[in-house]
């Protein structure tokens, strides 16, 4: 029997139709003649949905109409139940529509990369490719992620954290605090958002100012980080746990400013920016990640090379990654100095167009992640988790005498 193997894309995040882009290059990709593929659809209102006119791409130009084509659907949150349920109830027969195997999350950012939707996975006990709660969530937050690499002696630029309401409340002497131990230029970012999204350079008090107006927009968590002037944006992708992963050949994205923006990333630079690439628009859109503009492979010394693959490793490792995730540094070109920027555990595009240069295609890519999933599956059913004891059955009276007080 073939594995059926549902994608859950969307979701209730600022990536939505970036996500889209990616799931549906995956599901494409996966060989239907050995999985059933499920698409499940999260709208930006957090409803889910499956049916076959969620293949195609061009559909999701008009959501209504699209939604109106497919089965609003759901899982319940109780171990083993791993089926899912039409929200609309039949008279006769099952309102189970499909058991799932195996789930492939591909939704990029908050309320799904950030371990929300991997937590509800753990719940329902269904084996799943990519991160756990823990992992996604310290690898979605930019401030934990450094603070993780750093005690594990992983360089990263230096940088200053603070809370949206820090900064309403004491924004004079968080100003101060930046321009003492950073200075000019700096990157200002929301905390827990990926794809560019709120994050502006400042090369002034008033430029800082106005980043950090705009990146408390999306985030109750700031960070400022250090601008490298002369700086190489290098990106590697691991693939595998935490024990044993193997890391692709690198790429060099090209961007037009101080910072790789949403635009150059995904619509290939639009606009007939710098980064723009023939075909940008609809077409390009479809082609997620694998359509920005880059050197490919990087053209970096064979040492520095091998560096970076090393530090792209650590940082999968020391923060417990599994299935495949990218990991972007940064090349001081001045000093040479290399710091890991930060981790995407649910790339764009997946990396697969850096999986196919390290020999490894598509199909074939999706089909690690499936086996990866079961892997884990096995390994946590040998771990023990409840205790067949019922101490309150033990007890001779109705409570149980010196036991811990919650």
């Amino acid at each position: 029997m073939k594995t059926t193997v549902a994608v859950f894309f969307g979701g209730r995040s600022t990536e939505h139709e970036i996500s889209v882009i990616s799931a549906n290059q995956a599901m494409h990709a996966i060989n239907r003649e050995r999985f059933d593929v499920v698409p499940v659809y999260i709208s930006k209102q957090g409803h889910w949905y499956t049916g076959d006119a969620l293949f195609d791409v061009k559909n999701y130009r008009d959501t209504k109409a699209l939604l109106a084509n497919c089965e609003e659907v759901y899982m319940r949150p109780i171990y083993g139940d791993t089926n899912l349920y039409k929200v609309r109830k039949p008279m006769f027969g099952s309102d189970v529509l499909r058991r799932i195997d195996v789930v492939i999350p591909v939704l990029h950012g908050a309320n799904g990369e950030d371990g929300t939707f991997e937590g509800f996975l753990e719940q329902c006990g269904v084996p799943f490719a990519g991160c756990n709660t823990l992992a996604s969530a310290n690898g979605m937050d930019k401030i934990t992620m450094k603070q993780i690499l750093a005690a594990n002696g992983i360089p990263v630029v230096a940088y200053e954290w603070f809370t949206d309401q820090q900064w309403h409340s004491d924004r004079d002497a968080i100003i101060e605090r930046v321009e003492k131990n950073l200075g000019y230029p700096v990157i200002v970012k929301p905390a827990n958002l990926g794809s560019s999204v709120g994050i502006s350079a400042a090369h002034s008090r008033q430029e800082l100012v106005d980043a950090l107006n705009e990146a408390q927009r999306y985030s109750t968590r700031l960070i400022v980080e250090h601008m490298i002037k002369n700086l190489k944006e290098i990106n590697c992708s691991v693939l595998g746990d935490a024990d044993e992963y193997q890391t692709s050949v690198l790429e060099e994205p090209i961007k037009s400013g101080d910072f790789l923006s949403y635009e150059e990333k995904y619509l290939g630079g639009g606009g007939g920016s710098k980064g723009g690439v023939k075909g940008a628009g609809a077409k390009g859109s479809r082609r997620g990640m694998a359509s920005s503009q880059k050197k490919f492979p990087a053209d970096l010394p064979d040492e520095m090379t091998k560096q970076i693959q090393h530090l792209a490793g650590e940082t999968f490792r020391v923060l417990s990654c599994h299935g495949v995730s990218r990991v972007d540094v940064m090349v001081d070109d001045d000093s040479k100095q290399i710091y890991v920027n930060e981790i995407n555990t649910i790339p764009g595009s997946l990396s697969f167009y850096l999986w196919e240069g390290s020999g490894i295609s598509f199909d074939k890519l999706m089909e690690r992640l499936v086996a990866l999933a079961l892997k884990r599956r096995r390994r946590l059913e040998t771990k023990t988790l409840s205790f067949d004891q019922n101490i309150f059955a033990m007890s001779k009276g109705n409570g149980v005498k010196g036991a811990k007080q919650c």
